[in-house]
């Protein structure tokens, strides 16, 4: 039979070759330029902020494995194709399988070398890009510590589990490509080149290629049989009962010697191949290959299967029992809730007014001002200029203020870029002249103010330059959560500043004042390279064109606390919710850092963006990652200084191995504990993701014994946010913190606090809350309801707010085209034996510029309802006269002096008269003209003759109300 000729392979024209090689070039130039400009701009962040030692650290261990784990692969691949060419036979037989294959042969050969080059870089950079991912594995497996806790199974510290064996697993899983894609390549060669003969006669394979495949095939099935080893260990993993994570019953009985006979099996099957070399014959291999696969279908498949169905779920909760206790007692090791206070509470008691005029600690602290509520508030009354904003979600903290601990909501007036207009958004503006906030804003969280209305927040830190009961040193805003863009400070020696910094406070035509940043943060760009680094990183000719960039100049970027936390401590997590806190005069936001781990043995496995959200993840905060952990600890507290950008990284939990671990990685990078100085302690909250992710475990974990835990008697759940405004969507109810007496106690406690319901039911049947005082930090109590009351939770309390035929009369009224109603946090506070809830409600005008004011106070105690305007007056409502005697109501403090306005013209005041003798039909005839004169001054544009307008609205509905209530005889209290 005549041979077919090979077939031409396609050309291209020279000048094809040359367009597609110049293009190639430019394409590899510009990445690469594009690559080493993002590299050096980062390195010069890190050289700004004093943490080079990361920034080499992680790229040295990212570049080493990348070569290395590169250059293995790359050539144990093209070596074993090589060896495979080598081995190819001298003489190939007749057939028409080789006469097809000869035009490969032929195509092959004059670009054999370029291919494998080609091959090998290909392989090799896919490899080591790959493995660079995993340098914190390869820096946890050389670093680590121990623990000095062991697993109940094996007996061997936590720290194999945690830092040792996901290196084995990463290092044996490139071991199986390597050899895997070794086995690939070595085999197509040697039938491109007539070792592998399938469709001849006589011997299939030529002596090289039986030898070669042989060697390749023992080595996979070697790799096969360390795999079993290590599979054992991770049975510590399993979710086999379908209940919690660990070895079960038939994972330890069962599995674990079917794991460690298939391990000698696939020993056996390995010399096997191996003798392959010198017997010729792959009879031998091919029985040992069908019993490694007999045997793992049989006792590593089948004989599980069967133990599991027909010896344990016969009487599953008590063969399950010993391996559920050991996850009970390893989860709450790994969560940091194994030292929980639990302690019975009735929850419902009938309360005095004597016992509540005696309590000095938690009624007169109650929260009413809502920082998740209050943004758009501080934003019109403190936002002074348009190019200044508050974030979305304001922060609580607390001060001590003339020898009272206080908690305040608090919040910094940032540059919000995105409110930026018109000529305020061109490069210059935008980049040069405004590029910073300035100031602190704090209001007491228990009190609003009377004047102007009433039910603003009393501002007793404020304005421009800051003044208050808060003292400020320094108090311009560098680096905040609203600071997503790049700013270029710095005016040339002699010139005259050019950031704006504040309004003058004089006439309207004083001129704003000017500032130059003067504090250590930012990178400067005086060099004409650097300025070009920066121009090809953010891809603006300005930063070469522009006069106003001098020798003085810096750059200021990754501007956000947690960004910039993220980034120095990139072995962390990062709490979504970084505060701002007055420190020695200075503002500095404090970020807390988490180190988190997959490899606790027998500990619950969670995702953390699952268990971490709630109904206001999102809105102000950011998510944690959906990352799965079985180990968590807040070991890192840090701080970003406001104006200078400092990141300071404090050592704070001094026990946790995974922080050791991370600085003998990274030394003198997180400071030691003794650092922190008293006043920065004082300023320090129980973090709320970490908070979040403890009572989701608590709902299960506090059932310490393993057959009730298996019947989930007396679980526990996150009740939903009952005022979510779309229930079909309705997320958890988020925590919140007070200041309060925990039973037993006098003092106040600053704490993060949250309801728990009964499983799938909406009573309560827990109260848990941690302490944020330096002195108890840390410190978890819960409250048990008795199971034999039905305590209101949360959103049966909030039903019985909606239902309340006052309250629900009056929303309909607030819920209008001119306004809107707001519920503010449902607080629960233990009180004298009882649980007592309050919610503020707020009302919002329709307007652009409207925001939210207090209104009215809703309180439930034992399924009674008091709504009233003030917290005192729905305690007398409800317990009697006498019982809000101890509470502070609204007031105007000396020296504080919130904003007045005047009625636009055509309207009418309608304040009520403080007798109530107002009618029914003025009052109603009052509304009328308030909601005309608000029509009028939208129509006009003017955002005083608007806020003035909204407060008149809210007065006459106040009269209309306070009329209708006379009128009706309507009473403020009602059982719901």
């Amino acid at each position: 039979m005549a041979m077919r000729p090979p077939m031409p392979m396609p050309t291209l024209s020279r000048r094809a070759r040359v367009i597609l090689g110049v293009v190639a070039v430019l394409v590899v130039i510009l990445s690469v330029l594009g690559t080493l400009t993002s590299e050096y701009v980062d390195y010069l962040w890190f050289e700004e902020t004093g943490y080079t030692s990361v920034f080499w650290t992680e790229l040295s261990t990212r570049v080493l494995l990348f070569l290395v784990v590169g250059a293995v692969t790359g050539l144990a691949v093209v070596g074993n194709i090589m060896l495979a060419y080598r081995a190819r036979p001298a003489f190939r037989p007749m057939s028409v399988e080789q006469q097809n294959l000869d035009r490969y042969r032929i195509a092959i050969e004059p670009r054999r070398k370029l291919l494998l080059i080609v091959l090998g870089v290909v392989l090799g950079a896919f490899a080591g890009f790959t493995a660079q991912g995993g340098w914190q594995t390869w820096l946890l497996w050389r670093n680590g510590v121990d623990f000095g806790v062991t697993d109940p199974q094996f007996r061997m510290d936590v720290s194999f589990f945690a830092f040792d064996y996901p290196f084995y697993r990463l290092v044996l899983g490139f071991l199986f490509a390597i050899v895997l894609l070794s086995l690939l390549g070595a085999a197509a060669v040697h039938y491109v080149f007539g070792g592998i003969r399938l469709q001849s006669k006589g011997d299939k394979l030529s002596p090289g290629a039986r030898v070669h495949l042989s060697v390749l095939l023992g080595l996979f099935v070697l790799l096969k049989a360390f795999a079993y080893y290590l599979d054992r260990f991770g049975l510590v993993f399993s979710d086999r009962n379908g209940i919690t994570t660990g070895a079960s019953y038939t994972d330890v009985t069962a599995l674990l010697p079917a794991k460690t006979i298939l391990m000698f099996v696939a020993a056996i099957c390995a010399v096997a191949f191996f003798a392959n070399i010198f017997f010729r014959n792959f009879a031998l291999p091919a029985l040992a290959l069908v019993l490694l696969i007999v045997s793992s279908l049989a006792i590593g498949g089948a004989y599980p299967a069967i133990v599991q169905q027909f010896v344990v779920r016969p009487s599953e909760s008590v063969k399950e029992a010993p391996y559920i206790e050991r996850n009970i007692v390893a989860t709450q090791a790994a969560y940091g809730i194994d030292e929980v206070a639990y302690q019975p509470y009735e929850g419902e008691t009938e309360l005095t007014p004597t016992e509540l005029r005696d309590d000095e600690a938690t009624l007169p602290n109650a929260r009413l001002l809502d920082p998740n509520v209050l943004s758009d508030t501080f934003t019109q009354l403190q936002q002074i200029r348009n190019v200044y904003g508050f974030p979305e979600r304001l922060d609580v903290d607390r001060y001590t203020v003339d020898g009272e601990v206080q908690d305040y909501v608090v919040g910094v007036r940032e540059l919000n870029t995105s409110a930026l207009t018109g000529n305020q958004t061109n490069w210059i503006n935008q980049h040069l002249v405004f590029t910073h906030g300035n100031g602190f804003v704090a209001a007491p969280a228990n009190t609003v103010v009377t004047e102007a209305g009433g039910g603003q927040p009393n501002f007793t830190t404020r304005d421009l330059p800051t003044v208050g009961d808060i003292e400020v040193d320094q108090s311009r805003i560098y680096y905040g959560e609203l600071l997503t863009e790049y700013s270029v400070v710095g005016a040339p020696d002699g010139g005259e500043p050019n950031e704006f910094d504040r309004p003058a406070g004089g006439g309207a035509g004083d001129e704003d004042l000017r500032n130059t940043y003067d504090g250590s943060g930012g990178v400067e760009i005086g060099s004409f390279f650097k300025r070009l680094a920066f121009a090809v990183f953010y891809r603006e000719r300005n930063f070469l064109l522009s006069g106003q960039v001098n020798d003085n100049s810096k750059v200021l970027y990754v501007r956000d606390p947690r960004e910039r936390v993220e980034k120095a401590a990139p072995f962390l997590q990062v709490d979504g919710d970084p505060y701002p806190a007055v420190v020695d005069g200075r503002i500095v936001w404090i970020v807390d850092g988490y180190t988190t781990l997959d490899g606790y043995p027998y500990s619950q496995q969670e995702v953390l963006g699952e268990v971490a959200r709630d109904s206001l993840t999102g809105q102000g905060t950011a998510a944690l990652p959906d990352q799965t952990v079985n180990y968590i600890r807040n070991s890192v507290k840090a701080t970003v200084d406001a104006y200078d950008g400092t990141v300071t990284l404090y050592e704070f939990d001094t026990e946790d191995p995974v922080l050791q671990t991370w600085m003998n990685t990274f030394p003198d990078t997180v400071l030691p504990e003794s650092e922190i100085s008293d006043e920065l302690r004082a300023h320090f909250r129980y973090p709320e993701d970490l908070f979040k992710i403890q009572r989701e475990l608590i709902t299960k974990y506090h059932v310490n014994d393993p057959i009730d835990f298996y019947n989930n008697t007396d679980f526990w759940e996150v009740p939903d946010d009952p005022q979510e405004d779309d229930t079909t969507l309705a997320e958890e109810q988020p925590p919140f913190y007070i200041l309060a007496a925990r039973p037993g106690e006098s003092e106040p406690t600053f704490q993060l606090t949250s309801a728990l319901n009964a499983l799938e039911r909406e009573n309560l049947s827990a109260f848990v809350s941690v302490s944020s005082d330096p002195e108890t930090y840390g410190e978890f109590q819960v409250l048990r309801l008795p199971g034999t009351t039905a305590v209101q939770g949360p959103s049966q309390v909030q039903n019985s707010f909606n239902s309340n035929e006052l309250i629900a009369r009056d929303l309909n009224l607030f819920n209008s085209e001119d306004s809107s109603a707001v519920f503010g946090n449902l607080l629960t506070l233990p009180v004298a034996g009882g649980l007592l809830y309050i919610s503020p409600l707020y009302v919002e005008g329709a307007g652009d510029n409207s925001y939210p004011l207090l209104r009215k106070v809703l309180v439930n105690y034992n399924g009674q309802v008091a709504y009233e305007d003030t917290l005192a007056e729905a305690l007398d409502s409800l317990f009697g006269p006498g019982a809000g005697e101890g509470v502070e109501g609204p007031e105007t403090p000396p020296g504080s002096t919130p904003p007045t306005t005047s009625p636009p013209p055509g309207s009418t005041p309608t304040t009520p008269p403080a007798d109530g003798t107002a009618t029914l039909e003025e009052t109603i005839a009052d509304l009328d003209a308030a909601r005309a004169a608000l029509d009028e001054a939208v129509t006009g544009g003017d955002l005083g003759e608007i806020g003035a307008a909204q407060q008149t609205l809210l007065e006459a509905v106040e009269a209309f109300l306070a009329a209708n209530t006379v009128a009706a005889g309507a009473p403020a209290t009602s059982t719901g």
